[in-house]
């Protein structure tokens, strides 16, 4: 693949999360610019009404703050994504999102109401990395070693006794992180797999040679070995 065809699957890749950023800051700017107050359309936990959280989750965030560290980590986790599985990458994100919405929906606090993309982040992190190692493949590795690196210090976000007092959603991360390495296990055999080098007999694929049965001469081991009499140099001579 050379650059330019390089750069346009780069810019393909980021097409999808870049939209679904500008829908989460567009409803910010909507709620700021209008006095209006959405978190309330959030996943609730045990309530008929709080399932539309499930479809709203991703795009609802309580300050500029928590949309900025949900922002950053969307474009870069959803551009990994499509780019290194585009035949896979709707079916994660989507199944990502709202099953992450639907766990917390039935494990969250009753008392509590849900919002931001963070579990679609720990979702998609937790998937990039589970598959790279799955599937052996050298680039994949290399990615999910980059999204630890970069996305290391997420587990903290899963452990109630640090999350709860900073009012963060412990139960969106792990749901989102289950989900991530569910979709990795289950989608293991479809897409990009582990390298595999094929070594060819230069017996087999060489039909050019003298030695070829194919184009009617013998192989030279099968050549018989000349008689004494062949070998048999005579030589004459004139008195």
């Amino acid at each position: 693949m050379d650059n330019k065809q390089e750069k346009k699957k780069f810019f393909g890749s980021l097409v999808i999360p870049l939209i679904i950023v500008t829908l989460m800051w567009l409803v910010k700017l909507m709620e700021v610019s209008f006095g209006l107050n959405w978190g309330k359309y959030g996943v609730a936990p045990h309530t008929v009404q709080g399932l539309l959280g499930i479809f709203t989750l991703p795009f609802l965030h309580g300050s500029w703050e928590h949309l900025m560290s949900n922002s950053v980590p969307i474009l870069v986790l959803g551009t990994a994504l499509y780019y290194c599985y585009p035949t896979l990458a709707n079916r994660v994100l989507i199944i990502t999102w709202l099953a992450s919405g639907l766990i917390t929906w039935c494990i969250g606090n009753p008392e509590s109401t849900h919002i931001g993309a963070s579990a679609l982040v720990y979702g998609l992190n937790l998937f990039l990395i589970a598959s790279g190692f799955i599937r052996g493949n050298r680039l994949l590795i290399a990615i999910s070693l980059i999204m630890v690196f970069l996305y290391g210090s997420f587990i903290w976000g899963m452990i109630p006794s640090l999350a709860i007092p900073q009012n963060i959603s412990w139960e969106g991360h792990l749901s989102g992180a289950i989900i991530g390495v569910l979709l990795a296990i289950f989608l293991r055999k479809e897409g990009p797999q582990k390298e595999v080098h094929h070594w060819e007999d230069d017996d087999d694929t060489d039909n050019s040679g003298t030695d070829n049965p194919e184009n009617g001469e013998k192989p030279y081991w099968d050549v018989p070995m000349p008689s004494n009499e062949e070998l048999t140099v005579r030589y004459r001579f004139r008195l």
